[in-house]
């Protein structure tokens, strides 16, 4: 393979890194941050106006509604988006939302923060994106909506999803947390259905840091989670435009969900490289398919011809016969960064969850993330590759014992 120039010159580091002075080292995640935002971040400061809703965060919100053909809230983190939507969407207590299984269970918790049901549905074995029969199987008179998830930047399937949804009288959200960029029968992730919720944190496509915001289709719903992001007093920016001196009425209880113009800044300008750091994601990808077709020891991502990934992070299933534990701290003591894919939420004790979900549960035990991001140069991918199946053989027990994949 011939080396390739990252795609910019990195800024940040925003996971755990490998052993620390491993000589060649490759990081999990590194956000793709450089010049141009820094720039960005210069003007902000120049303008007098750091906080949220201002001026710049106006401006996101712009570029979002026309990306998507949906109104946009820009909002402190995904997880925010997740709490304001389920209150727009009028949720209750006792009331039951099922959410996909296997993911950082960020769905889950918005829903016991209003002391609602979270309902766990197991995934499909191919993509691991939420079951449609799994979430048919779960629905019951005290079912209110559904939150799908883009498993780690694969959407779900939205068309089974959302006829679904309709039949019952159920909201469907779409947790598009991991796929700013990905698409699903040629339309945009986060378009996918009436509301949904991106994640602008360290590791994704495009990121601020930290950051995240709403879609919806409904003005009304996008209205109510401004209102609720800001205190439930509205914008101070736009009140400041006021001549005189206006007093804000606090007319529902909300929260300080805002995101800061220093960050709406950033993200203006990492929207506009989507493509370009998506599509080096996208080679990162291809090249591990190609350099670990013929590996026995594990299973590679599946994509569907129907949709697009986004590539947050690239998860290997290992043989039964692999011992992760043993894999992974030999990986990262030669300096190449690896995690344990994402969870299984309902195994997770704060939920206490009554159902079983074995694809997810089995996913959650074999599944490896290896460096994805788009500064990865070819020589450090075959590095990976090269490391990765030596330390397979060293930690795979012999055939007949364990089982397999």
């Amino acid at each position: 393979m011939t080396t390739t120039t990252p795609a910019t010159t990195p800024a940040t580091t925003t996971a755990a890194a490998p052993a620390a002075g491993a000589a060649g080292a490759v990081p999990l995640v590194h956000a793709s941050l450089g010049e141009q935002e820094l720039a960005a971040v210069a003007e902000v400061f120049a303008s007098g106006w750091p906080a949220g809703q201002g001026p710049r965060g106006k401006a996101l919100e712009a570029q979002l509604a026309q990306r998507y053909a949906m109104d946009a809230v820009a909002l402190s983190n995904c997880g925010a988006a997740l709490h304001v939507a389920l209150l727009a969407l009028g949720v209750q207590r006792g009331d039951e939302v099922i959410v996909a299984d296997y993911t950082f269970p960020a769905p889950a918790h918005a829903v016991r923060y209003l002391d609602a049901v979270p309902v766990f549905a197991d995934v499909r074995p191919d993509t691991h994106t939420v079951d449609v029969q799994a979430v048919a199987d779960l629905i019951t008179e005290r079912t209110t909506g559904i939150i799908a998830v883009d498993t780690v930047g694969l959407p779900a399937d939205y068309r089974e999803l959302k006829a679904l949804a309709d039949r019952h009288g159920l909201f469907l959200i779409e947790d598009a947390a991991c796929a700013v960029g990905a698409t699903y029968q040629g339309r945009q992730a986060g378009a996918l259905a009436p509301v949904s919720c991106l994640s602008f944190h360290g590791r994704k496509g495009a990121t601020s840091g930290e950051g995240g915001a709403l879609l919806a289709a409904d003005p009304a719903i996008a209205a109510d989670a401004r209102l609720r992001s800001s205190f439930g007093i509205g914008s101070i920016f736009d009140q400041s435009k006021i001549v005189g001196l206006p007093i804000p009425e606090f007319t529902e209880i909300g929260y300080n969900f805002k995101l800061s113009d220093i960050a709406a800044a950033i993200l203006q300008v990492q929207l506009g490289r989507i493509d370009e750091l998506l599509a080096r994601r996208t080679q990162v990808a291809a090249a591990y398919g190609e350099l670990l077709a013929d590996e026995e020891l594990v299973t590679l991502p599946q994509v569907p011809a129907d949709r697009t990934h986004a590539w947050q992070s690239y998860l290997i299933a290992l043989d039964a016969r692999v011992d992760r534990a043993a894999l992974a701290a030999d990986l990262r003591g030669q300096g190449i960064g690896c995690g344990h894919g994402t969870w299984a939420s309902h195994l997770q004790p704060v939920f206490a969850a009554r159902q079983a979900c074995p694809v997810s549960a089995d996913l959650f035990a074999r599944h490896l993330a290896i460096p994805m991001h788009a500064e990865l140069t070819d020589d450090q991918i075959e590095r990976v590759v090269t490391v990765l199946r030596t330390a397979l053989r060293t930690h795979a027990a012999p055939a007949g014992r364990g089982g397999t994949a």
